[in-house]
């Protein structure tokens, strides 16, 4: 694929955030994770010609692939896809930030991983503020418990919170899920746990999720365009 239009997308997107932080009162800076799923080693290397380290992958054997490539050379890699237990192995060391914890189970084996490696892994915890059924994430209200219990395994490192929005033509019901996932966040804080990362936010909704806070976005086809099959 040709990926000449990259840096006119990219331009535009960050004028977008650029006018939805401002109108959301916000000063932080905010990340892009540019998702190279579906996409090949030729999207690594354009984005991190423009400038674009962080890389996201919703796989972890695809994204295995994809390092092993010379051109993939000084990206930071985030898993951004849900994380089976038997992929586990394979993260610590590799990913830079794994956005998709959502379970103790989940955090134990990640944990037991990172300790065999000799590594504290960067993590997220996944909330499903939407209750999606066909969607990863632990409910809102099992969150606290979860991420209060995570902070307790010596080789993980939580950082922060993760939400997916639903699908919709309806601006509100995303605006709802990052508001929901924000709430948790200043909950969170009031009782003593301070997690300052929210990653949401994807190219159908990224403005939305920075209007209401986010410090992570994830976009694919808004960088890259559209997936072929």
């Amino acid at each position: 694929m040709d990926f000449a239009a990259l840096p006119e997308r990219l331009a535009h997107v960050r004028a977008e955030m650029a006018a939805r932080a401002a109108a959301g009162g916000w000063t932080h800076p905010v990340t892009i994770v540019a998702v190279t799923k579906g996409f090949g080693p030729a999207a690594v290397a354009a984005a991190l010609a423009a400038g674009l380290a962080d890389i996201g992958e919703n796989r972890v054997q695809e994204a295995v692939e994809k390092m092993a490539d010379p051109r993939a050379a000084g990206a930071m890699w985030h898993l951004v896809g849900h994380l089976q237990r038997n992929k586990a192995k394979q993260v610590p060391g590799r990913f830079a930030l794994v956005h998709s914890i959502d379970s103790w189970e989940l955090a134990v084996e990640l944990d037991r991983r990172a300790a065999a490696r000799g590594t504290r892994q960067r993590v997220l915890l996944q909330v499903n503020v939407a209750a999606e059924a066909q969607k990863s994430g632990c409910a809102p209200t099992e969150a606290p418990a979860l991420a209060r219990r995570i902070t307790t395994l010596e080789h993980l490192a939580l950082e922060g919170l993760m939400t997916l929005a639903p699908f919709t033509e309806d601006a509100d019901v995303p605006r709802r899920a990052f508001r929901g996932l924000r709430a948790l966040q200043d909950g969170l804080k009031e009782e003593g746990l301070w997690l300052p990362t929210l990653s949401m936010g994807m190219s159908g909704d990224y403005g939305t999720a920075v209007e209401e806070g986010a410090t992570v976005i994830r976009l694919g086809t808004a960088l890259f365009g559209p997936r072929t099959a």
